[in-house]
């Protein structure tokens, strides 16, 4: 990707200092004609000589810095500025008479160049910066700020700042383009992930379910957690996991169990994709809906919901039997992050929340909503006898990252 990016780089920047270039040659090449034509106008021409000397060597010799953004190093750019700043200041020394009239200076409009080096390596900011010492140099050496003066020294001004901004403009859709290059890249990838898994694993599960269904007894077992495998990796596949769940057989319980793992060394200042943390707990029975785009938020963050939702779903699966079935809902609001999970069973009777806190089982208060509070969120639950249990969480965007 690195390689695609510098390709794109290139494609946009290269342009711009390949006309530097160009035009650091011709402006040196104007400035040696001014003076050779207004030579009798020079009280100390010697002193221009010298300068316009040293002038053209440095030009030609530090073309190779001005080709491409690596070679324009910030000593060189200082380097630069300096040759400009000096000839602008031994004007009226080879010119008596420069303070008096609005002649070129010795450099003339090569200093120009020198500013253009600033705004397109360093942006808008740079760009003010190099034009406002090159003002005050103009000042310096007219001796008062003349009408003329002050236009030149405005037109460099704002030409080499929104040059600079145009630069920084451009580099910004130079990210934006590399990251839609490597999101395609990675989509081809996993659609072609998809296509291959569709032709053999996928069929392979979807056979034995049927097989299963049709058989009965304890093939019809089978092809059930056959069929639910199916189903959750179908999500995994188009949710874009990068890194499978691991799947292993609770015994004890007579179904497959999906565990999520997640890097605890992970870098916590990368957001997480909640999708990617509840895509496992999809299945037969379990129906997942999301909006189709990344719902980021801080790890902890993400772990401990993803957590609260899995104490959801095994409270439905204990409490509201094995055919239940649950709905996980994720919504994603600019200032918080709210995941719904409801069920189709026969519900919570009136008083047995309290009636399970009175007794100590408090799995519901301490794994949902002591999470929840930690986050700065909340858990609300509402159960109708007969109509199912919904459990929504809501996890603050401004408070998320804090625990």
């Amino acid at each position: 990707m690195a390689k695609r990016e510098r390709v794109v780089r290139m494609s946009v920047e290269q342009p711009l200092w390949r006309a530097l270039t160009g035009y650091r040659v011709l402006t040196m090449v104007y400035a040696v004609l001014l003076f050779a034509f207004g030579r009798e106008d020079y009280e100390r021409p010697w002193i221009a000589v010298v300068y316009l000397a040293v002038l053209c060597c440095w030009t030609l010799a530090t073309l190779p810095k001005v080709a491409n953004a690596a070679g324009c190093t910030k000593r060189f750019l200082g380097a630069d500025i300096t040759v400009a700043l000096v000839g602008i200041l031994l004007t009226p020394l080879a010119d008596a008479q420069a303070q008096s009239v609005d002649g070129p200076t010795l450099p003339s409009i090569w200093t120009a160049g020198s500013v253009l080096a600033f705004a397109i390596k360093g942006g808008w900011r740079w760009a003010g910066v190099a034009s406002s010492l090159v003002a005050v140099a103009n000042i310096v050496e007219r001796g008062h700020p003349s009408r003329d003066t002050l236009h030149n020294v405005l037109l460099v001004w704002v030409a080499s700042i929104a040059i600079g901004y145009v630069v920084e403009v451009a580099r910004a859709s130079e990210r934006t383009l590399a990251r839609a290059l490597e999101i395609e890249a990675a989509t081809r990838e996993r659609e072609r992930l998809a296509r291959d898994i569709h032709d053999s694993v996928l069929q392979v599960l979807a056979m034995v379910q049927r097989r299963g269904a049709a058989l009965g007894g304890e093939a019809a077992e089978i092809g059930r957690m056959a069929g639910e495998q199916e189903v959750a990796l179908r999500t995994l596949v188009a949710g874009g996991l990068t890194r499978p769940s691991l799947v292993s057989e609770d015994e004890s319980e007579g179904a497959f169990v999906r565990v999520v793992e997640v890097d605890d060394e992970a870098d916590e200042d990368t957001p997480v994709d909640l999708r990617l943390l509840l895509a496992p707990r999809a299945g037969a029975r379990v129906t997942l809906s999301e909006p189709g785009a990344p719902v980021l938020l801080p790890p902890p963050a993400a772990r401990e919901l993803a957590t609260a939702v899995g104490a959801a779903l095994d409270n439905v699966r204990v409490h509201a039997g094995e055919d239940a079935h649950a709905w996980v809902l994720i919504e994603d609001w600019p200032d918080e992050v709210i995941v719904t999970v409801r069920d189709d069973g026969p519900g919570i009777p009136e008083g047995r929340l309290a009636e399970a806190w009175g007794e100590g089982r408090m799995g519901v208060a301490l794994s949902i909503r002591g999470r929840l509070r930690d986050l700065g969120g909340s858990a609300e639950l509402v159960s109708v006898p007969g109509q199912g249990t919904e459990v929504e969480l809501k996890v603050p965007r401004g408070k998320a990252g804090e625990k």
